[in-house]
């Protein structure tokens, strides 16, 4: 089956300039071809985009959609003053264990649904709402179900059965939960922060995943300045998510290495912290990525769109650069090249907007914008 789309108006390819009145052929699953309108080969079925804006599909490089209940009463007490904290994300522990696969699977299959229909097309799942060895590995097969990007998070928080002996927890997390969930996953992840896992219990956790095929990723100076961001260069991480308070040196080691800063506009503007500066960082040579955080606790939104709003009206990116950074830069978060971009050969992955260009995404807020979402050359929205 071929599939062109034609008359587009606007084509971001994030391959060299945006093409005007462009064309993309679409054949088992991939592009196969890019190019003028007045060129366009002969397809089976033509679709035509009618002059608008036609973008990569956004590469969500950082979730965690497997959980049970929600936490709006936090959300409300935060409006009102209350400090954000990491211990929070025990509520939802005791939710999600409570849960049973079939729930699980369902809601995780909405949120896949509802960001289909945003545009998203490639979503990184996170466990971390199990913190034992039936749940964690739970979480991550049904997380596996939806997508290849599977990320074991069990060092997210230390939980309550633990709250005297977090050693003994990383124990149980490089030991027997490591083994069960390993099967099911491609990362391994840390959160190196205060109140979760200092430098060194990180670090442990970070080889032992390593040592099994894991690769890893670190949640780093979302709360405060650290050094999570220096660890993650150092071993070679694929990211460092978050990134809200970074030093001069991290800022430094970023810029010199392959590991991407994934930023999450949703958190900052869930937590009433202060928004990162991207300006500063893409002007240093650091690699940035944008993703939701789709969580119960700091960032409940799924909206690709929403953050590339943020993220130019609130940290100083342009709105070529933080469409990139949900694209492109998102595929280089998970290490993809296949992702991210429209060219020959890569997977047939694309939205097609509701506006002549795709600076409406950040122009026009909060309106849904997406008209037709594509993955793997399939219409999924």
């Amino acid at each position: 089956m071929r599939t062109l789309i034609t008359n587009i108006g606007e084509l971001t390819t994030n391959e060299g300039p945006v093409l005007r009145d462009a064309a993309v052929l679409l054949e088992e699953g991939l592009i196969s071809w890019v190019g003028g309108a007045d060129e366009a080969p002969d397809a089976d079925a033509i679709v035509d985009a009618d002059g608008r804006a036609v973008i990569p599909g956004f590469v969500d490089s950082h979730s965690h959609l497997v959980f049970g209940g929600d936490r709006a009463a936090e959300f409300e007490a935060r409006m009102a003053g209350q400090k954000y904290a990491a211990g929070g994300i025990r509520s939802t522990v005791a939710a999600t264990r409570a849960a049973t696969d079939d729930e699980l699977r369902a809601r995780l299959r909405g949120f896949i649904d509802e960001m289909h229909a945003q545009g998203t097309t490639t979503v990184e799942i996170k466990s971390g709402y199990g913190l034992d060895v039936e749940t964690e590995e739970r979480l991550v097969r049904l997380a596996a179900e939806v997508t290849p990007e599977v990320t074991f998070l069990g060092a997210h928080v230390v939980p309550v059965e633990y709250v005297d002996d977090p050693d003994g927890y990383v124990d149980l997390v490089i030991g027997s939960m490591l083994e069960a969930c390993a099967p099911h996953a491609k990362w391994i992840d840390v959160f190196c922060e205060t109140g979760a896992f200092t430098v060194e219990q990180s670090l442990r956790v970070l080889e032992a995943g390593t040592a099994r095929g894991l690769v890893p990723r670190v949640h780093a100076s979302q709360l405060g300045p650290g050094a999570g961001v220096l660890l993650a260069v150092e071993l070679g991480a694929a990211s460092i998510d978050h990134g809200t308070y970074l030093t001069d040196a991290d800022i430094e080691a970023l810029a010199g290495s392959d590991t991407v800063l994934t930023l999450l506009p949703g958190v900052e503007f869930s937590t009433r912290q202060p928004y990162p500066d991207a300006r500063r960082l893409i002007d240093a040579g650091v690699t940035v990525a944008l993703a939701c955080d789709t969580n119960p606790g700091s960032s409940f939104t799924s909206s690709m769109a929403f953050c590339i709003a943020v993220a130019v009206r609130d940290m100083g990116m342009t709105p070529a650069e933080a469409i990139w950074a949900a694209t492109a830069g998102g595929a280089r978060a998970l290490r993809r090249d296949d992702i991210g971009v429209i060219a020959p050969g890569r997977r047939a992955d694309l939205v097609l907007l509701k506006a002549p260009t795709r600076i409406h995404l950040a122009y026009r807020p909060g309106v849904p914008l997406v008209e037709r979402v594509w993955k793997d050359g399939v219409q999924v929205a």
